[in-house]
């Protein structure tokens, strides 16, 4: 095959495009919008909706390059099967196109604003140092909790680069955007915890995850206490902006996640994929409501 086939095969394999793109344009477009409802200001242009997607886009696929270098010894031995160890491409290639994207992003950041590139270059900082494992990748995988924060905590970061698009040279981040930050961090662990969480029967050997850690039943309820934290920082958000409906989408998106985690818990083995659905489902409305129902209720400054 050529390299352009191979390629597409990988994306749609570990990035699949067709699924990111319109995901994380969601995700970066209620980054910025949310920056300037809390502080007041009126949105910015298109251009910076389509700096926020390009950044987003980069620092994405830059992760997924870092996990395939993380995971390169665990992905020879337990799954074969996927990309890099089955040789459709190999590892070296994945780096590269990896490395050669950090000139196309400071460049980006800095075209979006003159400031920006200091906020990246905080994001890659720490994105170096979970590709490192902090120096201790033995005594972090062992501790899975610790291993969850210092590599969610990447997710604030990134939002603190896509909501400085629009607050960098124009009066700074609003006081309350801490809480949008803190969902992304909450938001990240449900992302984690929901699709490391499985079916006793899929567990597999060498391949770590929570319900192996703690057992599906645990592990959900674990998952269920991170969305009830992230619906609560969503309500205060939506308070925050002056935006009552976020409220409401926080109690109903709840309820729906709190249902889908107790009928795995009473069932895995029948509801496998159920709670990795609904995370993503929760994420997805969780950032189109706090980015994009304020202004459709007349919330823009």
């Amino acid at each position: 095959m050529t390299l352009l086939r191979r390629l597409w095969i990988y994306q749609a394999e570990r990035f699949p495009l067709l699924r990111t793109v319109p995901l994380l344009a969601v995700f970066s477009a209620a980054s910025i919008n949310v920056s300037a409802l809390l502080a007041g200001r009126e949105t910015p242009g298109i251009g910076a909706y389509l700096a926020g997607l390009a950044l987003a886009l980069i620092l994405f696929f830059q992760l997924r390059a870092a996990d395939e270098w993380k995971d390169r010894e665990i992905d020879a031995r337990y799954r074969p099967e996927r990309p890099v160890p089955r040789g459709l491409v190999s590892l070296r290639l994945v780096l590269g196109i990896a490395a050669a994207l950090v000139p196309v992003g400071g460049l980006i950041a800095w075209a979006a604003a003159p400031g920006l590139p200091w906020l990246l270059a905080l994001a890659w900082a720490w994105l170096a140092l979970m590709t490192a494992e902090f120096g201790v990748a033995a005594w972090l995988r062992a501790r899975m909790v610790l291993y969850l924060v210092s590599h969610m905590a990447i997710m604030p970061l990134i939002d603190l680069l896509l909501t400085g698009i629009e607050w960098v040279g124009h009066g700074g981040p609003a006081p309350a955007l801490w809480l949008f930050l803190a969902l992304s961090f909450v938001n990240g662990c449900v992302l984690e915890i929901g699709r490391k969480t499985w079916a006793p029967e899929d567990e597999r050997d060498g391949v770590e995850s929570y319900s192996g850690l703690w057992g599906p039943r645990r592990a959900v309820t674990v998952w269920m206490g991170c969305v009830a934290a992230a619906a609560g920082l969503l309500a205060l958000l939506g308070m925050a902006m002056g935006a009552g409906g976020l409220a409401s989408v926080a109690i109903v998106g709840l309820g729906l996640c709190l249902l889908a985690g107790l009928r795995f818990r009473a069932a895995p083995a029948s509801r496998a994929k159920l709670v990795d659905a609904a995370s993503g489902l929760w994420v997805l409305v969780c950032y189109a409501a706090a980015g994009f129902l304020p202004l459709l209720n007349g919330g823009e400054a």
